[in-house]
């Protein structure tokens, strides 16, 4: 039985997600590592593009915890075939060369044929995508200090509050994630 993760909104609602580590291992370690960490909890969603994604964070969730970086899922298992990226599913950002980020996950909205093998699925939403649709509906403004120009960043203008991510891992043992070794680090977490 894959984890499931469990997103718990000050909405009141849920989002239930299905891991998938045998689709994305390290990625889902990492996931987990970061919600035992507390990473996720009292944390305000950062970027909603409308009809794109929602970024749940691009600032490492602001915590010392959330902010490191891990190989790419398909350089390190190169043997496992990435998923499509598209509505239902939950996918783990990066930053390009300097790698994949640790715990930034984002939500996309349409099919993106563009994030395979980039941006790995590591899971499928079970129950909440309402949720997510009302987020996507929400009034958003502009964020003006994104140090990476020419990326549109907006968020709502009413925060809108993870409060907590728990996960059952049904008596399985999950590893920390193997992470980059560097001292460079995405300008947005500055």
């Amino acid at each position: 039985m894959n984890p499931k993760a469990v997103i718990y909104m000050d909405s009141g609602n849920k989002i239930v997600i299905e891991l998938l580590p045998n689709v994305a291992p390290n990625t889902v370690n990492s996931f987990i590592y970061a919600v035992q960490m507390g990473v996720f909890n009292q944390h305000d969603i950062e970027r909603i593009v409308p009809e794109d994604w929602i970024d749940v964070s691009y600032s490492g969730f602001g915590k010392k915890e959330g902010q490191y970086l891990i190989p790419y899922e398909y350089e390190l298992h190169p043997e496992i075939e990435p998923l499509d990226s598209g509505p239902g599913c939950v996918c783990m950002g990066g930053y390009g060369k300097i790698g994949q980020s640790g715990c930034e996950f984002f939500f996309p909205l349409r099919e993106c044929p563009e994030h395979k093998g980039i941006y790995p699925v590591f899971g499928r939403i079970l129950h909440g995508r309402e949720e997510l649709e009302r987020l996507k509906n929400l009034e958003l403004e502009s964020v003006t200090d994104y140090p990476y120009p020419g990326v549109k960043v907006n968020k709502p203008k009413v925060p809108q509050r993870i409060l907590r991510v728990e996960v059952k891992l049904y008596g399985q043992g999950f590893p920390g994630p193997v992470r980059i070794q560097s001292d460079e680090r995405p300008k947005c977490w500055d």
